[in-house]
């Protein structure tokens, strides 16, 4: 178990390989680099790659309080 920002925390099944929903690239465990986002209730994950080419847009969702 991976403890995430917000004292959230990430689990996966030891056989269910994460996919970057953007690319799909797939990791077996959650890698400290990747970017995890919760849209319409749903968690997703983006790879450093895609996390690092997309971070504008990123950091436009969140309040202003958090910059």
């Amino acid at each position: 178990m991976t403890s995430l920002p917000g004292g959230d925390s990430a689990q996966q099944p030891d056989h269910q390989a994460l996919a970057c929903a953007r690319c799909g690239t797939t990791a077996r465990e959650l890698p400290l680099t990747w970017t995890c986002s919760v849209e319409g209730g749903t968690r997703r994950y983006f790879c450093d790659a895609c996390a690092r080419e997309n971070i504008r847009a990123i950091e436009g969702r969140l309040d202003s309080d958090w910059w």
